[in-house]
């Protein structure tokens, strides 16, 4: 029997909607609910093996029941701006797929899809409709299955409903189910009911009448009396809601079944739409057929492997004289027989002048496994490791194409992926003409989670590669080259291809935003300057570690213990459910708000109840002291490398603001307000012979915002050296400068900040534990003693409305996408971050240029202290005991000096045997 799928358009984009999370293309189009849609669509006929598929959409215009009864379905709240911007571009991917789209003139979807699936099972033909509105369950039949979707972040469940499973679920048949809605009304959909009676009494009316009609022959049987009378004084309601609710299986809607026939959905239209779209696990569906001009297969067929010496040395020899090349280092995981061919290689770069193999091998290197090189559209190479071509001959080879002139009288532009990974191989000094494509994209777009070839080619190029996962899973990309796997080969030259053919569109759209300074004199120097913090590592001394995790461990048992006395009962305090049932069932503490899987026990929850309650601020204190435990006293110790230094990763491409992110471990998330929390830094020491000197800027972010805002009397206080948190709270409390208290300082020092980061007067009044309205007091007494400061922030968030983003004072921009949020949250939430990120952006942007010069001055002086770490507005100096008073000046100078504002930086240095005592 031929199987016939019919899809309710809007209610199945709805339901895809609200279960898939917010998802947005590179263009700022919201694509959940087509997304969603999609995977519906494609579960529903794999499961069903369907030959037919039809989507039906309701029309904006009245339909035969506005006409008969007024305003139906008028009560509906509208439709959110993010999903009513999806639904013309779901007709147009379906139109794309070759799915035909029945809408009628006067009808809803319903009405369509009751019709032409009454008429096709007329025909012998089985029928499945996808629907979420439960109203379709009147159309269930012998051969009509009724399917209704919940889409959920877990993925989509189907429930299933021919007539017994209605009958069983619902207690009466699909016909009655139409009864039992007019009895019970539904404001959704403005059918009125009959008053008092709802889904409960409506049900047991039809279970026992069968109808409406039958239910008033039988008045007098009607218990209980409510219903009776409801029904007796409403029957012409409960009618005409019969009418309202009955879907319509005869309307003249004109449908071919031959036209609903599936040839195939991958069609070349289609695959557009994908790309446009970025469905990358949808694309993996389209073979090279769909893919048009711009055909993968096409381009494979320039992929050339290379594994003799002479034929790369004739590729190197061409690269020379070109403009620009695409270069990608492939770089292998460390083993056994790579490190053993490391070994033979490393004194053939004492031989031809490379690397040191002394300095190679103390860095325990993963060996260089091959060597992706793009030089043109049909010069794409992947150059392998092998017998007939070693690692020392491509990476000397690739020094000198880095370091030398091409053909022109100006450097060659060498486009790079990840150029901090290849920095170990190459010696290379930060004035080369090298480029990394993944930074200028995050330049470009900071809100994306990857920067990978393939993410660039869609981007840049409107091009679908398959990604380094499609190729080769969760295979190394080194490993699999070193046995020559095509797969590998293929990843490669992708690689080498799109780092030539993105350079230009991103150069291009760097230089139309004004972006390509900034990238060029700040990010790009910046790769060296975090390649040399890691390099350096900084040395932890792992006997305070553990005697630091022993004192942990001490404290954390002793409070463990005192929280089970203070309960009367032990218990898992690491488990929220159990913790919620001790504080607000057993012990009634106030304040417990429900949620799904109990009570929350959330710190903003805790928080408010630590100050009355002593054992909670024993639970807030036991959660801090196990996560200083796992994060850091058994953390730390994983990344702890054989030369007893922590080597980190510190990442520019993470954060929307521009700040630099530290990963593996985190070093810039340590508690710092407890005390516990910041003697974790004595464990962080120089070297023999060193000290630390640790150099941060006061109140940067301050500082920038009355520079930005020239808000004269903010610009004042700076210039004047005084207090900033004392005037203030001088000018806020209206209180004489000397008299103001130390509360009223600290309430000042909590709205200087928070003004920063736009904090709104809910969140003022939760951090100082004060009134909603005294909060909005002191932010419009704030605001009056710096009007400056309110016309500028007041700009910044028009300027996002209007431009989409907001930018620093070197043309970092930030994008806002929540502004144009359908949501009230999201909107505030955008606010509060087109206030914020110029200032902290600017801040970012600062301490960037600082760590540069800093570096650069190091090294050039020739001096033995370098950089070790960078934690937001402070950097950590290991300097020589001979140089301590040379780098301190060197710091101060170069760190005050990055910025020329209307207000001076100010920067605080200290010298120190740890990193705690010299913080």
């Amino acid at each position: 029997m031929d199987k016939l799928v019919l899809i309710d358009g809007h209610s199945i984009l709805n339901r895809a909607f609200y279960g898939v999370p917010d998802l947005t293309n590179s263009e700022g189009l919201h694509t959940n609910a087509i997304y969603g849609f999609l995977n519906i669509m494609f579960k529903i006929l794999e499961e069903e093996k369907a030959d037919h598929v039809a989507v039906a959409f309701d029309l904006k215009e009245p339909t035969f029941r506005h006409k008969m009864y007024g305003a139906y379905k008028g009560t509906r709240k509208p439709m959110p701006q993010e999903l009513h911007e999806q639904v013309p571009l779901m007709k147009e991917v379906l139109t794309a797929m070759g799915i035909p789209i029945m809408t009628l003139s006067g009808y809803e979807a319903d009405d369509i899809l009751g019709t032409v699936a009454k008429r096709s099972q007329a025909e012998g033909i089985e029928v499945s409709v996808v629907s979420g509105d439960r109203d379709l369950l009147q159309l269930a039949d012998k051969h009509i299955k009724i399917r209704i979707p919940k889409t959920s972040r877990s993925g989509t469940e189907v429930k299933d409903y021919y007539p017994e499973d209605v009958i069983r679920e619902y207690q009466v048949s699909p016909l009655e189910f139409i009864d039992v809605k007019a009895l019970m009304g539904d404001a959704s959909d403005n059918i009125p009911g009959v008053p008092s009676i709802g889904e409960k009494t409506a049900t047991s009316l039809i279970v026992a009448y069968k109808s409406i009609e039958n239910a008033y022959a039988h008045l007098e049987e009607i218990k209980p009396p409510r219903a009776q009378k409801a029904l007796s004084e409403h029957y012409e309601m409960a009618q005409m809601s019969k009418e309202l609710a009955a879907i319509c299986i005869d309307c003249p809607v004109e449908f071919t079944y031959e036209d609903a026939k599936i040839e195939t959905f991958y069609t070349p239209e289609a695959y557009q739409y994908m790309k446009r779209l970025e469905f990358k696990s949808i694309l993996t569906r389209f073979d090279a057929s769909a893919m048009g001009d711009d055909s993968t297969s096409r381009l494979e067929d320039h992929f050339v492997l290379v594994k003799d010496e002479k034929t790369a040395a004739g590729i190197f020899k061409k690269a020379a004289k070109a403009s620009a090349v695409g270069v990608q280092l492939i770089i292998g995981r460390e083993r056994k027989e790579a490190a053993e061919a490391l070994e033979q290689l490393a004194f053939q770069f004492d031989e031809n002048g490379g690397i040191r193999a002394g300095k190679k091998a103390r860095a325990g290197l993963s060996p260089v496994t091959g060597l992706a090189l793009c030089l043109g559209g049909e010069e794409i190479y992947c150059m392998a490791v092998g017998e007939g071509l070693g690692e020392a001959v491509l990476l000397n080879n690739l020094k000198a194409l880095c370091t030398e002139k091409g053909g022109g009288s100006s450097p060659q532009e060498i486009w790079v992926l990840n150029l901090k990974e290849m920095l170990p191989y190459l010696e290379l000094e930060d004035t080369a003409s090298v480029y990394d494509e993944g930074v200028a994209g995050y330049l470009l777009n900071p809100l994306k989670d990857t920067y990978a070839y393939d993410d660039l080619a869609r981007d840049y190029l409107g091009l679908t590669v398959p990604s380094r996962a499609d190729l080769l899973g969760k295979a190394d990309l080194g490993e699999s080259l070193w046995v020559e796997e095509k797969e590998a080969v293929t990843c490669a030259c992708y690689m080498g291809y799109i780092a030539l053919k993105a350079a230009a569109p991103l150069k291009k759209q760097l230089q139309d935003t004004g972006m390509y300074r900034l990238y060029t004199e700040i990010e790009m120097p910046l790769i060296y300057s975090l390649f040399h913090m890691e390099q350096e590592g900084v040395k932890v001394e792992q006997k305070e570690l553990k005697a630091y995790g022993d004192r942990l461990k001490v404290q954390i048992a002793e409070l463990e213990q005192e929280i089970y006395r203070d309960t009367g009962k032990a218990f898992n305090i690491n488990s929220p459910k159990q913790l919620g049932e001790i504080l607000f069932q057993e012990m009634k503490l106030p304040g417990g708000k429900r949620t799904k899987t109990g009570y929350s026990t959330a710190a903003d929850v805790l928080d408010k109840l630590a100050p009355d309650y002593p054992v909670v601020q024993k639970i807030l204190d036991y959660r801090q002291l196990t996560k200083l435990n796992s994060t850091y006293a058994e953390g730390l110790a994983a990344f702890i490398s054989a030369d007893g230094r922590i080597h980190g990763t510190f990442n520019q491409t993470i954060t929307a603001t521009g700040r630099i992110s530290s990963t593996e471990p985190n070093l810039q998330n340590i508690p710092i307000r407890m005390e516990l929390g910041r003697e974790i830094r004595k464990v962080f020491v120089p070297k023999e012979g060193c000290v630390f000197v640790d150099a941060d800027y006061s109140q940067i972010e301050l500082r920038i915002l009355a520079h930005m805002s020239n808000d004269e009397r903010l610009i004042e206080a700076y210039r004047s050296a005084q207090d900033i948190h004392a005037i203030t709270a001088s000018e806020v409390f209206h209180v004489p400068l000397d008299e103001v208290t130390p509360l009223q300082r600290r309430n000042a020092k909590a709205v200087n900040f928070g003004i920063v980061y736009g904090i709104s007067a809910f969140g003022l009044s939760e951090d100082l534990s004060i009134s909603r309205k005294e909060a909005v007091e002191y932010i419009e007494k704030y605001f009056e003693t710096y009007p400056g400061v309110k016309s500028f922030l007041d700009a910044l968030v028009s300027q996002g409305k209007e431009m989409g983003y907001v930018a620093t004072l070197y043309g970092r921009r930030r994008p806002i996408p929540e502004l144009k949020s359908a949501s009230f949250m999201q909107r505030q939430f955008g606010e509060r971050v087109a206030m914020n990120s110029p200032i902290q952006g600017t801040a970012a942007d600062i301490m960037k240029i600082a760590m540069i010069a800093v570096d650069r001055e190091l090294r050039r002086r020739n001096l033995k202290s370098r950089i070790v770490l960078q934690i937001h507005d402070e950097l950590l100096i290991e300097t020589a005991k001979d140089e301590i008073e040379t780098v301190k000046e060197l710091l101060i100078d170069k760190m005050k000096h990055a910025a020329e504002l209307h207000v001076a930086l100010e920067v605080e240095a200290q010298v120190g045997s740890s990193w705690f005592d010299a913080k």
